[in-house]
């Protein structure tokens, strides 16, 4: 502080200028501290306040811009659809290979020189038919000889049965010694087991020859040729001449997780399930036949079991080596809740659908699915029958959605005069699904591929 002159005033001065008497305020004097942080205070306070009044009215504006927003939506039209039952068919899914149901690959059975090829490659046969011919020349001289040797000896066995007699009757008289006729006794015997001998090579002759015309031993259908007509061949060759495999009827050869052995053994030792084979792409379907064996074992590097089904394979639509899905009808689920495929939507949380409430409002409702199977879905928990779930048109709700029904093309086609086809209802039948298969298996047992749950 300065004096009137100008000059700075001392704090002895300030202080005790005039003591006892109230100081007069002089002018540029100081604010205390305390003043100036209250008055900062007042200030911030001040705006805050002011700024959360501002975002309340804003907020609360916004609130209720989209309240009549929402209010103001019209209805989504969708395709809705009724929760119904039926009798649904379970099926597991594995994934086989056909074999044949037997293969022989033709061999010879002696050496010798293939003078004959009696079939065409890819010829169907009959047991018995002949399919190929080996000289048969020297295992002809073979029995011919066996057969001269055994005439030789049993004509020299005659000769000594007839000494034989007359030793006899001369011992009876005491005219020759019982020496003589023992040992006469012993060459009958000699030359009885010479024939016996010489009856076994021509049998072994024969049997030889006989091995020379190579016949088909099963009904079936020969393949390509290993061998030409001319060549030297040798019972102990790699190579046969031909593989015989046999068709009709023919075996698929599959596998399924340990884990279904238990639904498959109450019928064991007697199966009856039965099998359908269809293409890869699921297409096409080839075949229905039986299940003929369980395997004795599991594969305890797959954690599978092979099952093997059989065929009858008249139209030959089952070839030896194709690979084909296997499809095995362990039961039929009676009274089964059934949806269209299309109901079911995937979340975070899983599967759900969207329920249409009475007053035209759509919840969304989790589900337990056991499979999904030829578009329709068989539901083990969260919808009931009766009641109305929405089929098409769901990515454009949430929940508390107003809907309108729409009517589906294929319907308007059929439509007759009765507003209840604007419904649409889930077809069941207790078939093999043919056709493009998405995304419709594996959801009962954790994605493995087999849409089951008896």
């Amino acid at each position: 502080m300065r004096t009137q002159d100008g000059e700075p005033q001392s704090r002895a001065v300030l202080d005790y200028a005039v003591p006892g008497e109230r100081r007069p305020p002089l002018a540029g004097r100081r604010t205390p501290p305390t003043a100036r942080r209250t008055s900062a205070l007042l200030v911030t306070g001040s705006s805050l306040a002011v700024v959360f009044a501002v975002a309340w009215w804003a907020l609360a504006r916004g609130a209720a811009t989209a309240s009549t927003t929402r209010v103001l939506l019209p209805p989504v039209p969708v395709l809705i659809g009724v929760v119904e039952t039926g009798d649904v068919p379970i099926y597991l899914d594995g994934l086989g290979t056909v074999q044949a149901f037997n293969t022989v690959t033709l061999r010879s059975r002696v050496d010798g020189q293939l003078v004959k090829v009696a079939f065409t490659e890819g010829q169907d046969v009959k047991a018995g038919d002949v399919l190929a011919q080996i000289d048969p020349a020297p295992f002809q001289a073979t029995l011919d000889q066996a057969a001269a040797k055994r005439a030789q000896d049993e004509a020299q066995l005659a000769n000594v049965r007839a000494d034989l007699k007359r030793y006899g009757d001369l011992l009876a008289t005491d005219n020759t010694t019982r020496q003589t006729y023992d040992t006469q006794k012993a060459l009958v015997a000699q030359f009885e087991a010479a024939v016996k001998a010489d009856q076994a090579a021509m049998d072994s002759a024969r049997v030889n020859l006989d091995y020379t015309t190579i016949r088909s031993p099963i009904d079936g259908r020969v393949g390509i040729r290993q061998v030409d007509q001319g060549n030297i061949i040798h019972a102990s060759d790699a190579t046969g001449i031909v593989t015989l495999a046999q068709l009709r009827p023919i075996s698929v050869v599959f596998t399924l997780p340990e884990q279904t052995l238990p639904k498959l053994q109450p019928t064991q030792p007697a199966p009856d399930f039965v099998v359908t084979a269809v293409s890869r792409d699921n297409t096409h379907l080839l075949a229905q036949g039986r299940l003929a064996v369980i395997d004795n074992q599991i594969d305890t590097t797959t954690g599978t079991i092979k099952l093997k089904a059989s065929f009858a394979n008249d139209d030959l639509r089952l070839w030896p080596g194709q690979f084909v899905n296997t499809r095995l009808l362990l039961t039929t689920r009676t009274n089964g809740v059934v949806v269209p495929a299309s109901v079911v939507q995937r979340g975070p949380d899983g599967a759900f659908a969207f329920v249409v409430q009475d007053d035209h409002s759509v919840k969304m409702r989790s589900l337990k699915i056991a499979q999904i199977e030829g578009g329709v879905a068989l539901i083990d928990d969260g919808l009931k029958p009766g009641e109305r779930v929405v089929v098409d048109g769901q990515y454009k709700l949430q929940p508390g959605s107003k809907v309108k029904a729409v009517e589906s093309p294929e319907n308007r086609e059929r439509r007759g005069n009765n507003p209840g086809d604007r419904i649409i209802k889930p077809s069941v039948k207790p078939q093999a699904r043919i056709g493009p298969d998405p995304i419709e298996r594996g959801y009962a047992d954790g994605g493995r591929g087999s849409s089951l749950s008896a």
